[in-house]
């Protein structure tokens, strides 16, 4: 059956209505919106009287939709993503007063994140109910990739994703939805259209009366339209979008028309910006007072059937509100919990060091060989990026190659060329089950990474927000640095940016030994680790070593590459090997026997190492690829001034690229970059200070 541009149910498929539907039904659904009102009215008086709640997006007038997402949804199979207004469709789903109270007072007993998130950020994730973003719509892509891992693990749930019309706009919402289409994935996309984006009215933001109606061009998309302030007609409407996504293998939209009678949220003044007569028009359309009514018109209810209910609903919160005032908040103590999971060990390579082992290989077979033995070793293991499994091609440099012959199109594919989607569904297919390991190529260069990073930010502090409850595990591998001649968009480091982040790894080898030890360390660990690899020493000779089988480099451990007691040369990936050169030649020409410290590990640091050869050379210089102006070498430096300054005997040098993007001449790139002879002048001038 073919629903794309049907703008209402078929008569067949209003299965239920008030005649057909049983009294005891009729009741839970009565009861449950009674009591979704009730504290919807409720939470902005704990804000006047500065008790919590200070966010609060009020949902009434979309009633009959949130009652049915919640019936709808079966938290032992299908797995539910609600947006910040969704109070109802929370409660439908199983949520009791007291958790939505202690939600709104950011209590820590908060079943959604102890008080770690916004208040009316409903969750549950012990019951399939996720914990989402306050980004809009953000969530439409992790509720892509959970639909992904339904279909690979031939599961019998559906994803439910909940967000209002406005969040169409967004970029990654139609990512999601394009993805979710090409793939054939098992996910409802219900859009509850109020017709306002706090303020910003539908028609600025599309030409189109009805957001759906963006998406009709899809292929494999089916379009139901309901209204989603009648609780009969949303129930139909989620009934047959859960039967279509099983029967026919595609996912669906369910475009809700549903009225704001509040603000925005209470901190949004709609007066502002709404006649009085749109604001008794809304009121007007109250669903739940039109389903009352209905119910008492019916003859279903008496009168005082629905006043005794109403009555226990009003005792049930007052007595769910004075628990919640009670309850705990959260310590200040715990806010360094559940930033990042522990990472793996191995006892076998505690130091991460081979110890000689192995066979010699290059950078680029190292990362090759380890994957594979990854996939090997974790059959839940998979990975996904742009350009990687195209027959004996694997990705721009051939780091994948091979991988989609061996373990099949269902754990190596190519993704779209959207690198939102790549981070954002990797997000969501981890969610499924906490023996899943994806690695992403999340861009083909790092440069392009950009415009992954709110699925990026959003993927570091997922562990921390949902209270130890969800933590992504990727591995995000990005081809990084120069030397190349790339030009600006194949030659940035970017490790800078993406250190200021808690709640992810970020790792840098510059050797072949190190690139597998951290990558096996980082696909084994729980948790995100972003995984940077310096491109111009994937083929180059300089970083072969020798890689033992299951070779496992703990994180926040460097590494001494070279010893030595007057100067202590801080580095990692590409300039690791010309300050290995630079400390041949000061103590082959000068006498001066510099020691070089491969940090390997930026997140998390081992500070340790750093301020020990400081101690014992009394001299520092920090050198990376990167720009000097904001780079990582600041805080590096910064360390060592503040916990180092008294063993100093000059102050800490850094050195690192010119403060401009990359040129892509080579005489540009060459007067920008790094080199083993500027590394080398900074270090003389360190010696004579």
């Amino acid at each position: 059956m073919i629903y794309r541009k049907k703008y209402k149910l078929k008569k067949e498929d209003r299965k239920l209505n008030i005649k057909n539907t049983p009294k005891e039904e009729l009741e839970k659904w009565f009861r449950l919106a009674t009591l979704g009102r009730r504290l919807d009215e409720k939470a902005p008086n704990y804000l006047k009287q500065a008790l919590g709640w200070s966010y609060h997006a009020p949902y009434a007038g979309h009633d009959g939709i949130q009652l049915a997402i919640g019936q709808v949804f079966n938290r032992k199979k299908d797995f539910l993503f609600p947006y910040y207004r969704d109070m109802l469709t929370t409660i439908s789903a199983g949520l009791t007063a007291e958790e939505i109270i202690l939600n709104g007072l950011s209590k820590a007993d908060d079943p959604a994140s102890g008080g770690r998130h916004m208040s009316n950020h409903f969750a549950k994730p012990e019951w399939n109910i996720q914990n989402v973003s306050s980004a809009t719509g953000n969530h439409a892509q992790h509720a892509a990739g959970l639909a992904r891992a339904l279909k690979y693990y031939k599961s019998d749930g559906v994803s439910i994703c909940s967000m209002g019309e406005s969040s169409t706009s967004e970029g990654y919402v139609y990512e999601a939805i394009n993805g979710a289409s090409r793939e054939r994935l098992p996910v409802i996309f219900v859009i509850q259209d109020n017709g306002f984006g706090i303020s910003v009215p539908k028609e600025d933001q599309t030409a189109n009366p009805r957001a759906a109606d963006n998406f009709l061009g899809f292929k494999n998309l089916e379009v139901i339209y309901c209204n989603g302030k009648d609780f009969f007609n949303s129930m139909n409407a989620m009934i047959k979008a859960r039967q279509i996504v099983k029967e026919h293998n595609v996912p669906v939209i369910v475009h809700a028309n549903c009225v704001r009678i509040g603000s925005h949220s209470n901190s949004d003044r709609h007066e502002l910006y709404r006649s009085q007569y749109e604001l008794d028009e809304a009121k007007g359309q109250d669903p739940l007072a039109r389903f009352r009514k209905r119910l008492l018109y019916s003859a279903v209810f008496t009168e005082e059937e629905l006043q005794a209910i109403e009555e226990d609903v009003k005792q049930e919160v007052k007595k769910v509100h004075k628990k919640a005032i009670a309850a705990k908040d959260p310590s200040p103590e715990s806010i360094h919990d559940f930033v990042i999971p522990k990472p793996v060990k191995s006892d076998k390579y505690p130091e991460g060091l081979t110890a000689g082992k192995g066979e010699k290989m290059r950078l680029i077979t190292a990362l090759n060989e380890t994957l594979k033995a990854e996939f090997r070793h974790n059959p839940d293991t998979f990975i996904w990026g742009q350009d990687i499994a195209n027959r004996d091609k694997g990705g721009i440099f051939n780091v994948s190659k091979g991988l989609q012959q061996e373990f099949g199109k269902e754990r190596v594919f190519n993704a779209p060329i959207a690198e939102d989607y790549i981070v954002g569904t990797a997000n969501g297919m981890s969610r499924f089950d906490k023996k899943i390991r994806i690695v992403i190529e999340g861009a083909e260069f790092a440069d392009y990474f950009w415009p992954a990073m709110e699925q990026f930010v959003e993927t570091t502090h997922d562990y921390w927000r949902s209270n130890g409850k969800f933590s992504p595990n990727i591995t995000i591998r990005l081809a990084s640095g120069g030397y190349i001649g790339g030009g600006l968009y194949h030659s940035q480091t970017t490790e800078g940016v993406f250190t200021t982040f808690p709640g992810v790894r970020v790792v840098y080898p510059s050797m072949a030994d190190d690139a597998a030890g951290l990558l096996r360390a980082s696909i084994r660990s729980e948790g995100p680790t972003l995984f940077l690899e310096p491109k111009a020493l994937y083929n180059d000779p300089v970083a072969e070593a020798q890689v033992p089988d299951d070779f496992i480099v703990p994180f926040g451990k460097a590494r001494i590459r070279k010893e030595g007691n007057d100067m202590s040369i801080i580095t990692y990936g590409n300039t690791t090997h010309m300050c290995m050169k630079v400390a041949d030649i000061l103590s082959r020409e000068n006498g001066v026997e510099a020691e070089v410290i491969d940090i390997r590990s930026l997140v998390p640091l081992d500070k340790e190492t750093i301020i020990n050869s400081v101690k014992k050379t009394s001299r520092a210089l920090v050198v990376h690829e990167d720009k000097l102006f904001g780079g990582f070498g600041g805080e590096l430096a910064s360390m060592l001034g503040e916990e180092a300054f008294e063993y100093l005997d000059a102050p800490v040098q850094r050195f690192g690229s010119a403060f401009t993007p990359v040129g892509f001449n080579r005489i540009l790139e060459k007067a920008i970059l790094p080199d083993t002879e500027k590394i080398l002048k900074v270090a003389r001038d360190l010696m004579t200070y």
